[in-house]
């Protein structure tokens, strides 16, 4: 009877069970003595609270919105609800006005949950509605809850809903929600900063370009309080960004110039044009620029555009001291250790653009939050400022020259990134934070997370990896062992030293002959052994040397082999007396060979090769053995084993049926 039962999860979730459930489940459900009103089915459920939070009590219709609220994360439940204009009932209690508090807070929660089910169209809305929803944000004193689930309503009813995004905008200005970005509670913060996305991401292009949202635009008043908010809108920086400079705007070349007057005080400039150009190049190369005759060039790829452009001038001229002192300092240094501030100001801002994400659209799945761009109303100048001074101080630490300046950014990168995964609530602690993660404390943390994520301390973890080492070591003997068996070409060398001509050698598929002979050219193929006429018994082979050791390496002629050649030789000794000789084509070869014959007369293999392809392999065993293990420490000692019992008269005798 599905039109009168159904089951539900009693745990987590709670959510219907709608498959087809078989008669022994529901007859077993029922011997266990549970009521038939717990086993209601979805329709009844639904018809049931439906007219409970229409219920003239106000404790029956706040339980039933409770549970209502719970309920509507259920897609079965949700569907039949809709289907009884659930949530036409729930817009009219909203839009009344009559619910406050703890009922209201639980009845937006549902009217969410179940339009988030993209079962009903968010066209639907009425203007009614909109404009009380819109009066809860405008509310100076909301409770938290209402406010938090106002501010989600909103955010869907612009990001789905075109028509609805310029009602919403005629009632919510950004202004409005900026006061909601003053207050120390984050949850509301966040709700804020999705809602003035989803408001710029809608917003037609050209209101966008203006400042304006809907009909109403931004006041100018307000536009000093936007830059709390660019980091996170992204909208004014990201048109900065992808603004390209034009070398021919007087404007933006001024921006320039006033650059070099503020760092070299050039008010005297010289009245000729060539002296004055030529001053002018000497500036801009002390000033780090990469074109130094025509500086503007360096501000035209996007990004970071002019936004590079905007940092820089900001930091000349509210931290004019600050700027001066990087500038003259790097251009005293030598030149092989400058630290070029043009440059480094632009491929920073870069950075700093990928770090934050800025350009990019609002992603619902970042937890990314940074409280510390509410605490200034210039915090991204501020904190490009901050930035660059560590850039800086990072370069003289490293000691680094011009060919080192990638290298000198990743340190950057990696410090900025790990100071603002501590979460610093102002620019001032993050500048403390940058403080504590100078050059020598990036490379201490770097060597300790590698030991870490090796964990080649711990003794279970050297424990296993001794278990496994004999495991991968055979796996690498036989790949060189098959190796050995494909067999490999080898060049012939003559008393003149010189390449005469090409032979060949392979092992035989038992292990227990070395063939080889002879070739006029290098085969492309694989060698059959009817062409090898010569052959060595392994059971003869008394020992391998390489290099210097080698008898071919030893006579008068070969006192002059380039080093290359005595570090791809080796030789096999063989009874009675006897010697073949080899010169591998290349390392990688030299190290199969060598370590497939070590492998053969049972020695160690102890090649490079062997070496990185141990550490890879147990590397990657380690890995998948401990990958049920993950986020759990790893004890150093063993657990105690337990005392041993008295008796042992819990076991069973299975032959007599009887207890012990």
């Amino acid at each position: 009877g599905s039109e009168q039962f159904a089951l539900r999860y009693a745990d987590g979730p709670q959510l219907y069970i709608t498959e087809q459930v078989s008669f022994i489940v529901f007859f077993l459900t029922l011997r266990r003595g549970l009521h038939e009103s717990i086993l209601n089915s979805v329709t009844r459920a639904a018809r049931q609270l439906l007219e409970r939070i229409q219920s003239h009590g106000i404790d029956a219709r706040l339980e039933a919105l409770k549970e209502l609220a719970k309920l509507s994360a259920d897609p079965t439940f949700a569907a039949e609800f809709i289907n009884m204009e659930g949530i036409g009932t729930l817009a009219r209690l909203v839009e009344s006005g009559t619910h406050f508090g703890e009922m209201l807070a639980f009845t937006l929660t549902a009217f969410l949950e179940l339009m988030d089910h993209g079962i009903v169209s968010w066209d639907l809305i009425s203007l009614s509605f909109i404009k009380q929803i819109a009066g809860y944000v405008n509310q100076p004193m909301v409770d938290v809850s209402i406010l938090q689930r106002s501010l989600a309503i909103l955010e869907s009813m612009v990001l789905n809903s075109h028509s609805l995004y310029h009602r919403v905008a005629q009632e919510i200005t950004v202004g409005q929600l900026i006061g909601h970005l003053q207050v120390s509670n984050q949850e509301i913060q966040t709700y804020a900063i999705a809602l003035i996305n989803a408001l710029f991401l809608k917003a037609p292009e050209d209101r966008r370009q203006v400042g304006a949202l809907g009909n109403r635009p931004i006041k100018a008043e307000m536009a000093h309080q936007l830059y709390v908010l660019q980091v996170l809108t992204f909208n004014l920086l990201e048109e900065r960004m992808m603004t390209k400079m034009d070398p021919n705007d007087q404007a933006q070349r001024d921006i320039i110039f006033e650059l070099r007057r503020i760092a070299f005080d050039g008010e005297n400039d010289p009245t000729g044009t060539e002296k004055r150009k030529a001053m002018y190049t000497k500036d801009y190369k002390m000033l780090g620029f990469t074109n130094h005759v025509n500086p503007a060039m360096d501000f035209t790829q996007t990004p970071p555009g002019m936004l590079a452009l905007d940092n820089m001038l900001y930091l000349a001229k509210v931290h004019q001291d600050t700027y001066i002192r990087i500038v003259l300092e790097n251009s005293s240094r030598e030149d092989k250790h400058e630290c070029p501030f043009g440059r480094c100001a632009i491929e920073l801002t870069r950075m700093l653009c990928e770090i934050l994400q800025v350009g990019e659209l609002p992603n619902e799945g970042c937890n990314d939050y940074h409280p510390m761009f509410f605490t200034h109303d210039r915090a991204w100048e501020e904190f490009f400022c901050v930035c660059i001074q560590l850039l800086n101080k990072t370069w003289k630490e490293m000691r680094a020259t011009a060919e080192d300046f990638n290298k000198v950014m990743q340190v950057v990168r990696e410090q900025i990134t790990r100071a603002l995964a501590m979460k610093p609530s102002s620019i001032d602690q993050l500048k403390t934070k940058l403080r504590g993660l100078n050059y020598s404390e990036i490379l201490r943390l770097r060597q300790s997370e590698r030991m870490s994520q090796d964990d080649f301390q711990s003794p279970p973890i050297i424990e296993l990896r001794e278990r496994i080492q004999p495991e991968i070591l055979e796996l690498i003997k036989q790949q060189r062992l098959n190796r050995l068996c494909e067999g490999s070409c080898f060049r012939k060398l003559g008393n003149r030293r010189r390449q005469e001509k090409f032979w060949f050698c392979r092992l035989s598929l038992n292990h227990k002959v070395l063939h080889y002979g002879d070739l006029d050219e290098s085969p492309q193929g694989e060698v059959p052994f009817e062409l090898l006429s010569d052959k060595i018994p392994v059971s003869d082979i008394k020992s391998v040397v390489t290099g210097k050791d080698c008898p071919h390496m030893k006579e008068k002629s070969a006192l002059k082999q380039n080093k290359e050649v005595l570090e791809l030789a080796f030789s096999v000794l063989y009874d009675p007396d006897e010697t073949l000789n080899f010169v591998a084509p290349n390392k990688y070869e030299y190290c199969i060979w060598t370590d497939g014959l070590c492998a053969l007369l049972g020695r160690e293999m102890g090649s490079d090769l062997t070496r990185s392809d141990l550490d890879t392999l147990i590397s990657m065993e380690m890995k998948l053995r401990l990958l049920d293990l993950e986020n759990i420490t790893i004890p150093e000692a063993p657990p105690p084993v337990p005392k041993e019992p008295s008796s042992y008269n819990f076991t069973y005798n299975y032959s007599g049926h009887e207890h012990r």
